[in-house]
């Protein structure tokens, strides 16, 4: 048979991710690795590592390059870090399987806690809302940009251009990195929307692909992400928008929580909601409640 192409950025984890996809896809239809081949695009996102996201194209800099590859016949799927998939996606794109969630966590490397951290010690991250939640926290430490894979952000703390660092626990699990950093508490931080899940996107019309990649898609990890990323659509979301949100579900139940901030963490608007966990209703009251109680400061952030 013709090999079935993954489309993947070139970075460690994200290769990592679509050996995951590979290997899940070949377990649930009895195929070997060989009948898949794996596709590395490069993205503009990989390549300017000087600047915050949100100066040079947002989400669509992880996405854009994947979404020609695969419009153009270039690959079969794309496999993304769901964190880094902007809200809106072109209707001919399809969002046909999301892998169980892992660890949905920051961990902070370099101090066992925030509050471990010397008077006026430096964090580097390039989230406004890692540095929001950092800066609500402890007002006194120093926030500055920090971009790139995994490995270059911790030769960036090594080299002594920050103090600490926060990546996401679900990463450096996938690469092994079991021992690196200890995990925030979810009361404490709760992280990006869709952070911790691997997601497959086809084209909409491709129904043998979209056959393929239904055998491995999670339908619980995949209520709770859309939730998120409906949110995000409600709120009217960007990168430079400081927003943390987590759905989960228990028995019936999904849970959405989530927290907007000023930039400066000094103000911030804290909300949930619980309902049936396709009610596409939920996210949209919570993102009018959210905007309804916010404070200016973090109401500004989210009006388009």
């Amino acid at each position: 048979m013709t090999p079935f192409r993954l489309g993947t950025r070139g970075s460690p984890l994200a290769l990592t991710q679509a050996h995951m996809v590979r290997d899940a896809l070949a377990a649930a239809h009895g195929l070997d690795a060989s009948d898949f081949e794996i596709v590395v695009i490069k993205t503009t996102g990989d390549k300017v590592q000087d600047r915050p996201l949100a100066e040079i194209g947002g989400k669509a800099l992880w996405t854009k390059e994947l979404d020609r590859a695969l419009l153009g016949g270039e690959i079969d799927c794309a496999v993304h870090s769901m964190k880094d998939v902007e809200t809106f996606r072109p209707a001919m794109i399809a969002i046909a399987a999301i892998l169980p969630r892992a660890d949905v966590r920051d961990r902070l490397v370099g101090a066992e806690s925030l509050a471990a951290l010397r008077e006026g010690a430096v964090v580097g991250t390039s989230s406004p809302r890692r540095a929001a939640q950092i800066r609500r926290i402890r007002p006194d430490l120093k926030v500055v940009m920090f971009r790139g894979n995994v490995d270059t952000r911790l030769a960036k703390l090594a080299e002594g251009e920050a103090d600490a660092t926060l990546l996401a626990a679900a990463g450096l699990e996938r690469l092994g990195r079991h021992d690196v950093g200890h995990a925030i508490p979810l009361n404490m931080m709760l992280p990006a929307p869709a952070q911790g899940a691997i997601g497959v996107e086809c084209r909409a019309d491709d129904g043998a692909a979209r056959a393929m990649l239904d055998a491995i898609d999670h339908p619980e990890t995949h209520a709770c992400v859309l939730a998120e990323r409906v949110l995000l659509a409600a709120l009217k979301a960007d990168c430079h928008s400081p927003v943390a949100a987590l759905a989960v579900i228990e028995g019936a139940i999904l849970t959405l929580t989530a927290e907007l901030f000023s930039e400066d963490g000094t103000e911030h608007v804290h909300g949930a909601i619980e309902g049936a966990p396709l009610d596409t209703a939920l996210p949209g009251a919570l993102a009018r409640d959210l905007l309804e109680r916010a404070p200016s400061a973090v109401r500004r952030l989210f009006e388009g």
